[in-house]
């Protein structure tokens, strides 16, 4: 059993919560799945806006999603399993396997905010690796970091 608290979540919020209470920006620990061998799979909300408030546009998500991507891979890789948009254009999700200790988590998107703000290009951004790779702004990404 996966000891929330320990990790240094609040057991309080892990899990669907009222979108009206969510603040942002705020990073949450949304669930976890143990799997029989133990290994655990954890599912990270990072909230970027207020649910219901206001919305990231298509460019800055893609963009910012982009970095997330590069970022976690980079600094994660035997942890990342995938970032992915929120329909609701409020923020992404993190999902990450057998390292759901928030004090990593915080320090490691820390680090990919500080990288995005002195990029010269985002990455990924071009015909071979993104299906829609016109629709980038590192401007738009650097305001959101």
């Amino acid at each position: 059993m996966v000891d929330v608290k320990a990790l240094g979540w609040d057991p309080a919020t892990v899990g669907e919560l009222d979108h009206r209470l969510l603040k942002a920006p705020h990073i949450k620990l949304r669930s976890y799945r143990e799997g029989p061998n133990g290994d655990v799979v954890y599912a990270i909300d990072l909230r970027i806006n207020r649910p219901n408030i206001e919305f990231l546009s298509s460019t800055e998500m893609h963009s910012f999603e982009h970095f997330l991507l590069y970022g976690f891979q980079k600094y994660m890789p035997e942890n990342f399993l995938s970032v992915g948009l929120m329909g609701c254009q409020t923020g992404f999700y993190l999902l990450l396997y057998n390292e759901g200790r928030a004090e990593r988590i915080f320090a490691t998107y820390e680090q990919i905010l500080r990288d995005i703000l002195v990029a010269t290009e985002v990455p990924y951004a071009n015909i071979a690796q993104c299906g829609n790779y016109r629709n980038h702004s590192l401007e738009m990404a650097q305001n959101l970091a």
